[in-house]
């Protein structure tokens, strides 16, 4: 076997409490600081200059020379000429199954009468305006758009923007822009990074201002993100989020090309992207190394394959029951089961963004077209994050109205319970309402 791959082996048992979280720390961003700054001097540009300011981004980062920001209704048409039918087919069919499990996922409104007289509701209500970003760094994402679009779609956010980064030739890819007009989307922008974060948390004189920002991206879109959320006049994110990461959990059974592949298909987003396999066969451990090396010298992204697996980790575990401990310590963006009878160990699983149980179930399905969303919480924060679903789109809006019977029975104790927090004027406001309906009993 060549030695090439340099995927850490570390047996689990042998390492201290300290040892083992190192294993599962994820690695420092660099710079963060000065990550930050920078981001914050593009954004305070962006609010300054506007689409100007926009365009000179534009030809500085991404080598494109633009006139017009907005993608026009001959680019869309022209994008769809340069897609195949069996292109074109397999968009649709993932669209239709991402569809299905997101319209699933509207709830009717809720009403539960608490007390006598006293009606508890919640009902649901579209942002009303939307920011999507689909990446286009090592390679575009028509994916993404799917997982943005479909979502904000069902859920009828009235005003949905897109914005992807341009080409050199200042095109936008042909695949993303016919995905974007399948999923509904008429507002397209050639605008990458950060300065694409902030026209869509203030505005500009093309893009509107959008309540919400949503999708992956690189360092800089994701310090974008959390510096417009932190503004009151910005714009929510979506969920924090890191570089990619896929979590193998493996026993004596499980196919080694399998987990090797599923590795690697996370390992190829970038260099930063971690994999990591948990398993009790040592044998495994060795099988998956030949795999890593056969594989990667056959796959076009090799030097960032090779990159990422610098900083892989396999870990041998004494069993099964150590071996989903450890993967809820790690908390990982995707956990892939690949152990006999797979199911019966969800219950196990208490941290992940997204689970792919059995040998059948590649990770890339649910990338693309399983139906569940891609867009997950990396970094540990699946500890306190779920993945983007439809509920991401709506507010949800609390109401209640009480009867004057319902105020007279259950108006007591709310003047207690203010009382004894030492407001009066909450208190008042309900004394006012009762002594009136006393005055009105007389």
């Amino acid at each position: 076997m060549s030695n090439r791959i340099k995927a850490r082996v570390i047996d689990w048992t042998a390492l201290d409490a300290a040892q083992r979280a190192a294993v599962l720390n994820r690695p420092a961003q660099d710079n963060a600081a000065e990550l930050l700054q920078t981001t914050q001097g593009i954004i305070n540009e962006v609010r300054r200059g506007g689409d100007a300011a926009l365009r000179a981004m534009t030809e500085k980062f991404d080598g494109a020379v633009l006139h017009n920001l907005q993608v026009s209704e001959a680019e869309f048409a022209a994008a769809e000429q340069a897609l195949t039918a069996t292109q074109l087919t397999a968009l649709k069919r993932a669209i239709g199954n991402v569809q299905r499990f997101h319209e699933a996922q509207l709830s009717e409104p809720l009403r539960v009468e608490t007390s006598p007289g006293v009606v508890c509701e919640r009902h649901y209500r579209a942002i009303d305006a939307v920011g999507l970003y689909a990446p286009a760094g090592t390679a575009p994402l028509p994916s993404t758009v799917i997982m943005l679009a479909v979502p904000a779609s069902i859920a009828n956010c009235p005003t949905r923007v897109l914005c992807t980064p341009p080409r050199r030739d200042g095109s936008a890819d042909p695949a993303v822009l016919v995905t974007a007009r399948l999923c509904g989307i008429d507002k397209v922008f050639k605008i990458g990074g950060a300065q694409a974060v902030a026209a869509m948390a203030y505005g500009t004189e093309s893009v509107p201002k959008t309540d919400k920002i949503y999708g992956p991206g690189n360092r800089w879109v994701t310090a974008a993100k959390m510096l417009v959320a932190n503004d009151a006049q910005g714009a929510a994110l979506d969920l924090p989020a890191g570089p990619s990461e896929v979590l193998v959990l493996a026993d004596d059974r499980a196919n080694a090309a399998f987990v090797a592949a599923d590795l690697l298909a996370q390992a190829e987003h970038s260099a930063d992207a971690q994999a990591i396999l948990v398993t009790t066969s040592a044998a495994l451990i060795e099988r998956v190394q030949a795999e890593l090396d056969r594989q990667t010298s056959q796959l076009s992204r090799e030097n960032t394959l090779l990159k990422a697996l610098e900083h892989a980790r396999l870990i041998l575990v004494k069993d099964l029951h150590t071996a989903f401990e450890v993967s809820n310590l790690y908390a990982p963006e995707h956990l892939i089961v690949q152990v006999d009878n797979a199911r019966q160990w969800l219950p196990q699983i208490r941290n992940a963004g997204s689970v792919f149980l059995g040998p059948w179930t590649p990770e890339t399905m649910g990338d693309y077209c399983s139906g569940t969303n891609h867009v997950l919480p990396t970094y540990g924060f699946a500890r306190a994050y779920s993945g983007l679903s439809l509920v991401d789109f709506m507010k949800r809006m609390t109401v209640q109205e009480l009867s004057s019977a319902g105020l007279e029975d259950l108006g007591p104790t709310a003047v207690t319970i203010a009382e004894l927090e030492g407001l009066d004027a909450h208190a008042n406001a309900v004394k006012l309402r009762m002594a009136t309906l006393k005055q009105g009993a007389a």
